[in-house]
């Protein structure tokens, strides 16, 4: 008799409500497995398979953001904890929701769940809203009947990745307005300025100083060429998108990200972290090793990571240990290759994982502030070199002419 799968409402040794999905060949199998597992079923129902039409939510709200969707996961991990069932859960969170879009794909999967349906594989229709990671640690909580425990871990992953967001946006804001004012005052001088001193400058013909040559070299070419400016400075940010559209392309520019000066070993320990707190969400919710690393490496948000996560996993698949794995790879830090040894030593893979992307998180947060404190500096002077050079490049004309009188 082939297996069938089973959706569940029990209570656990120590009186806790838990919810989940299991495969047996009966009702009565099943019950009697979660029996052996000191679990007290109150209701067990058969689980109806997925229905193949198409998603019922198209575009009709705007795409929830990252910090809609952390509150939305942790408020299904609050209610699932108080000892809801799923389907109540999903009916609180559609009433609380702020954003149109998650209200209405949360009444969606509620539709779904009424029918025997898992939360996870109701949410998988939304793959915009709802990564691989996210349904996959999700379908792992409620076949292990931990759904509260582990949409937690989710929610504390999402909420530190819109923090840090946030904080480099923050950290971004007063760079990005220096640059701005330096572009619009070099815009003005050589737009308006220096084209209205050229005629005085020129009837001095080829006594003028090299740096003023130049400055009235610059301006002519950028008042009179400037459509040829915007046309190559468009086609060129067109091409490179379309070409980071490519495999090849998105592998080049990530090695440039992980090799770049200052802003690479930042930005390497910022993937590590992702990849390292992804795998430990998933390993802490059941799903196997195999599928754990695959997943982490789409998330890490990386080529280069995501070859060695597939190399780890083929390494791991043929026996070999994961940190052996991961040494051989060649992109994993010795601090994480380190713990996991101790992880699978000890048997606290997760928990390993979680302090490695805690001590990384750190490590990025100081990198973070020592480049806004470096970018800033940088900019005001090279607004002030390149005013300096507009300013030095008007009056050395003007000293020679006065010496010429005297």
């Amino acid at each position: 008799m082939s297996a069938q799968t089973f959706a569940y409402t029990a209570l656990d040794a120590a009186g806790a409500r838990r919810t989940g999905v299991i495969e047996a060949e009966s009702s009565d199998s099943a019950v009697n497995r979660l029996a052996a597992e000191g679990r007290f079923v109150l209701e067990i129902r058969e689980q109806a398979s997925a229905p193949a039409s198409p998603v019922r939510i198209a575009g009709r709200h705007r795409k929830p953001s990252r910090q809609d969707i952390a509150l939305f996961t942790r408020r299904m991990s609050d209610l699932s904890l108080a000892g809801l069932p799923l389907d109540r859960v999903l009916q609180v969170v559609a009433d609380q929701s702020e954003s149109q879009s998650l209200k209405a794909i949360a009444l969606d999967a509620l539709e779904d769940v009424r029918t025997g349906i898992p939360v996870s594989q109701a949410l998988a229709k939304h793959p915009a809203s709802f990564p691989e990671v996210f349904t996959q640690t999700l379908r792992a909580g409620e076949a292990s009947g931990q759904f509260g425990e582990v949409a937690g871990r989710l929610a504390d992953f999402q909420e530190k990745e819109v923090a840090r967001r946030s904080q480099i946006v923050s950290a971004l804001v007063y760079p990005s307005i220096l640059a701005f004012t330096a572009l619009l005052v070099i815009t003005f001088l050589m737009t308006f300025v220096v084209p209205r001193l050229s005629g005085v400058f020129k009837d001095l013909g080829s006594d003028l100083p090299l740096t003023t040559r130049w400055l009235l070299g610059s301006a002519d070419l950028v008042t009179g060429q400037w459509p040829v400016f915007l046309i190559v400075i468009l086609g060129s940010v067109i091409g490179l998108k379309g070409w980071f559209a490519t495999p090849a392309g998105a592998k080049a520019r990530d090695r440039f990200l992980l090799l770049a000066p200052v802003v690479g070993p930042v930005i390497r320990k910022a993937v590590v972290s992702r990849f390292s707190r992804v795998l430990g969400t998933l390993l802490y919710g059941g799903v196997s090793i195999l599928e754990a690393l695959q997943i982490a490496g789409l998330s890490a948000g990386n080529r280069l990571f995501l070859e060695s996560a597939r190399a780890v996993e083929q390494e791991v698949r043929e026996g070999r240990p994961i940190a052996a794995a991961m040494n051989d790879a060649g992109s994993f830090p010795p601090v994480l290759t380190h713990m996991i040894a101790i992880g699978e030593e000890t048997g606290e893979l997760p928990k390993m994982l979680g302090r490695v992307s805690d001590s990384l998180d750190f490590e990025v947060d100081i990198g973070m502030r020592r480049l806004v404190s470096l970018v800033e500096p940088v900019i005001v002077l090279g607004m002030g070199a390149l005013v300096g050079f507009v300013v030095l490049s008007v009056l050395l004309p003007i000293f020679q002419a006065q010496n010429l009188v005297k």
